[in-house]
């Protein structure tokens, strides 16, 4: 096995979905906030309102908020020196259009950094992951309207002058990219970009997250000022520290065609340019690809929106990392007929030779290798980073509080075999931080039930637990795993 001597181990969880205390000292409601639980067969909802007898996942979470030191100390015993989080925009200004940022809210993040430096771990910091606040959606229109960069700015300054000397990496958005292939709306075009329809914020009932609307034109006019903004961020955060090592964040989805059919092969080819390539394209390269002009033409959407200015934006603004999510693959058809994954989120065509997920999530260790070397021959002088992958489960707590899991050791086995493949073929991979190092709040789902961690937490999707924290079989794994730094798998 090989890794490099500086290799970045960690995990990583997002605020929304691990802090709770979701109106604690001055923040405000921000996007996850609004959303209900579901399960793997039943939709999680969007109420556009507070009903005080509905559950809400995000408002207690797994209390992050009021147990980090405990949490950043079984991170630091599993020996990470890599911490991936996201900073909640509604806690620094809470209605996104505030004069001045919340001090108790910028303290917060102080004291985290500052445990995670006793460690010796460094913070990987998301600035806006689906933590939009909740002003912006209904008095603005999110990102659609040009007005939200500056807000976005303004947020940004802030937390880069307060943590300049703490915090050395950072990415701007997560998963822009998911928009893409929803172009007519939903989940995320929500939760990255802020996007709801008029009809859909002033809702009493709960909405499926499916069901929510927008349009292709509005959709990727907002994209595009989101691109702008991570661009103009990566320009300020190298004039406030040259140090910073800004990135980007791809929900990377790896797609194969179905069979050798060229209409599979095509098919397969559209839906990795559109899903994926585009969004890396313009962080890493710095201009919207040539393939992209013709999908807006085939979709009826105007480009008019990419100025001759924000062009020179983007090609100022390129990232210093590429990042990604890799958790599962699949396949393309042109065939109606072709069986689909079942399961949550991101389903498609299924692939006969892989197995799954209890939530329908294809395992493909192999497939994290042929990834990292297709972003290194696109990206060919771009360090690349996996910032999310894991392996969602149901864990049974024996009576002596024991969890064992081998099915979780035996999915990062195989994917560390991958990495470590293709480190050897040249990949200049730098850091993997796994989802969730902690049981966290699926985002998928909004259960409890899916959990992803090495540490369990004792918080069940009937609202009952203490919140208490105890180990599994994979956590001494891991920590093997980092202390070996890569050599002990077994």
């Amino acid at each position: 096995m090989s890794f490099p001597g500086n290799f970045l181990w960690g995990g990583a969880v997002a605020a929304n979905q691990c802090e709770g205390g979701y109106l604690e000292d001055g923040k405000a409601l921000s996007v996850p906030d609004m959303l209900l639980g579901g399960n793997v067969n039943t939709p999680r909802t969007f109420l556009p309102q507070i009903d005080d007898s509905a559950f809400y996942p995000s408002h207690e979470a797994i209390d992050f908020y009021h147990h980090y030191k405990e949490d950043i100390a079984l991170f630091a015993e599993m020996g990470f020196n890599v911490f991936r989080l996201s900073i909640n925009w509604a806690r620094i200004f809470p209605n996104g259009d505030d004069d001045k940022p919340n001090e108790a809210g910028l303290a917060f993040y102080d004291a985290i950094f500052d445990e995670c430096a006793k460690y010796g771990i460094e913070p990987l910091v998301t600035l806006c992951h689906y933590e939009i606040p909740w002003n912006i959606v209904t008095k603005y229109g999110g990102f659609s309207n040009r007005k939200t960069i500056d807000l976005f700015l303004k947020y940004t300054e802030t937390v880069f002058k307060r943590y300049k000397d703490k915090v050395k990496y950072w990415l701007t958005f997560n998963e822009l990219n998911i928009t893409c292939r929803e172009i007519h709306g939903g989940q995320h075009a929500l939760f990255s970009l802020g996007l709801m329809d008029e009809e859909d914020i002033n809702s009493k009932e709960r909405i499926p997250l499916s069901k929510l609307k927008t349009n292709p034109q509005r959709m990727f006019e907002a994209l595009h000022n989101a691109f702008v903004a991570s661009a103009l961020a990566v320009k300020m955060g190298h004039e406030i520290n040259p140090d910073f090592m800004i990135g980007n964040m791809i929900a990377h989805r790896t797609y194969y065609p179905l069979t050798p059919n060229p209409a599979d092969i095509m098919a397969c080819l559209k839906e990795d340019e559109v899903g994926n390539g585009l969004t890396g394209d313009v962080q890493v390269r710095g201009e919207y690809p040539s393939y992209i002009f013709r999908f807006f033409k085939e979709n009826n959407i105007d480009p008019s929106f990419i100025t001759e200015e924000d062009k020179q934006i983007l090609k100022e603004g390129t990232v210093d990392m590429y990042t990604f999510s890799y958790y599962q693959s699949s396949c393309t058809s042109t065939d109606p007929s072709a069986e689909r994954t079942q399961g949550n989120m991101g389903t498609g065509i299924k692939n006969p030779y892989l197995k799954a997920s209890d939530w329908g999530w294809q395992i493909d260790p192999e497939g994290l290798r042929y990834t990292l070397n297709k972003l290194h021959d696109r990206y060919p002088h771009t360090p690349l980073m996996v910032v999310e992958n894991g392996f969602g489960a149901f864990d049974t707590v024996e009576e002596d509080g024991s969890i064992h899991d081998p099915y979780r050791i035996d999915y990062f086995r195989s994917h560390f075999k991958a990495m470590s493949e293709a480190i050897e073929d040249g990949v200049p991979l730098i850091g993997y931080t796994t989802w969730g190092p902690i049981d966290l709040v699926s985002a998928g789902t909004g259960e409890y039930a899916k959990r992803y961690g090495f540490i369990y937490v004792n918080r069940h999707d009937d609202g009952t637990g203490d919140f208490s924290r105890s180990k599994k079989d994979s956590f001494y794994w891991y920590k093997k795993v980092i202390e070996s730094n890569g050599k002990d798998l077994d």
